[in-house]
C-alpha cells in the first residue's frame, strides 16, 4: 500500500484545492452547478390556453442561480420582448432548485424544469435545449483574408495561441481593412461567482475604433456594456448571449465614416448579428467607443480583441471586404 493511500484527506482540503484545479477557459473542469445552468424551453397552461415560455438559468456560484423567463419563447426564438423579473434560489438535497414567485413555482432536475400554481397544480414542463449558432462554422467566401483558422497566430500582434489551437484575448490584427464584411467565433469563460464586467470581459474592435462588447451576460437585461452592446453606444436589441463555454458567433457588416478635407461628413455604421440574429440594424456610430485605440480617422483601421484579464477564446475568423 502506497503512503497516499494510507494518510485519509480532510475534506476542508479538498475543498481549498477544488477552486485552484478550475479553469474557467476549460470545459472539462467546471463544477456541479454547470450543468444546472443554461436554456429550457416549452409549453405550458396559461389563461387563454398552451403558451409558449423560455427560461434561462444563470449560475451564480456555491449552488446558488437565478432565473429568467421569457414569454413567447427564448431570445430570438419566439420572445414577445416583455421584461420579466428575475428569480434566485439554492440548491436543494436530492440535487432539485426550486424557483418561486408569487404565482408559480418551477421545480428543476435532471435537465426538466416542472412549472406549476403554488396550489401545486401542473401547468406543463420546460426541457433543456443547447442552441447553436446557425453561422457557426461558416466557411470564408471567395475573396475573404482569413485571419484565424487555427493553424498560426501570425496574422495578429501579438498573436497567442493555446494548446488547443485556440486564439488568444489581446490581438490586434497585422492587416488594416475599411468597409468590410466580418465572421468571428468566440467563447467566454465560466466565472459564476464573478459579477458586472469581471465576468468574462474581453471586445471586438472594427478599425480599432467601434467596440462590440464581449461579456457573459448570460440571462441579464443586455445593455450597452454587456454582449452585443456597442459600448456606450447602443445596447442589443436582443440579449442573444449563450451560456458561457458555448461557442458563439458575431458577424458584421461595417462601413467605414467618410472624410472630407480632414473633417468627418458621415458617421460609421454597422450592422451585428450574433448568434444569427440582428441585434443592429444600420447603426450610426457617431464617434469612437471608449478605450478605442484608435482615434477616428480616414485610415483604415485593424481588428482587435481586447484583453481585459479574461480567458476568452477565439477561432474562425475572417473578414471579407466590401
Amino acid at each position: 500500500m502506497t503512503l497516499m493511500n494510507t494518510i485519509p484527506i480532510p475534506l476542508t482540503f479538498l475543498l481549498f484545492l477544488g477552486p485552484l484545479l478550475a479553469d474557467p477557459a476549460d470545459p472539462a473542469k467546471v463544477d456541479s452547478d454547470y450543468a444546472i445552468q443554461g436554456e429550457y424551453t416549452g409549453v405550458v397552461k396559461g389563461e387563454d390556453g398552451e403558451l409558449k415560455l423560455g427560461c434561462q438559468v444563470v449560475a451564480l456560484g456555491k449552488g446558488n442561480f437565478m432565473a429568467r423567463g421569457y414569454v413567447g419563447g427564448l431570445p430570438g426564438d419566439g420572445w414577445n420582448r416583455t421584461k420579466e423579473d428575475t428569480v434566485t434560489s439554492s440548491l436543494k438535497d436530492g440535487g432539485s432548485v426550486v424557483f418561486e414567485n408569487d404565482k408559480h413555482r418551477a421545480i428543476l432536475k435532471d435537465g426538466l424544469m416542472k412549472v406549476e400554481t403554488l396550489d401545486g397544480d401542473k401547468m406543463g414542463e420546460l426541457k433543456k435545449v443547447d442552441r447553436k449558432s446557425p453561422t457557426l462554422g461558416a466557411k470564408p467566401p471567395k475573396g475573404a483574408v482569413v485571419l484565424f483558422e487555427g493553424a498560426s497566430a501570425e496574422n495578429f500582434k501579438p498573436g497567442r495561441m493555446t494548446e488547443d489551437h485556440l486564439l488568444m484575448e489581446g490581438a490586434k490584427s497585422i492587416k488594416l481593412f475599411q468597409d468590410h464584411h466580418l465572421h468571428i467565433e468566440f467563447r467566454l469563460p465560466y466565472k459564476p461567482t464573478a459579477r458586472g464586467q469581471g465576468r468574462g470581459n474581453s471586445g471586438l474592435y472594427l478599425q480599432g475604433r467601434y467596440e462590440v462588447q464581449m461579456l457573459d451576460s448570460f440571462g441579464l437585461e443586455g445593455k450597452n456594456n454587456e454582449c452585443g452592446g456597442v459600448y456606450g453606444i447602443a445596447p442589443p436589441r436582443e440579449n442573444m448571449c449563450f451560456p458561457p463555454l458555448t461557442w458563439q458567433t458575431y458577424d458584421v457588416e461595417f462601413h467605414s465614416a467618410v472624410f472630407k478635407d480632414g473633417k468627418k461628413v458621415k458617421n460609421a455604421r454597422m450592422t451585428v448579428r450574433h448568434n444569427g440574429v440582428v441585434i443592429h440594424d444600420e447603426l450610426d456610430l457617431p464617434k469612437r467607443t471608449t478605450a478605442s485605440p484608435l482615434k477616428e480617422g480616414p485610415e483604415p483601421g485593424f481588428v482587435y480583441l481586447q484583453n481585459h484579464g479574461n480567458p476568452v477564446r477565439y477561432r474562425n475568423i475572417w473578414i471579407k471586404p466590401l
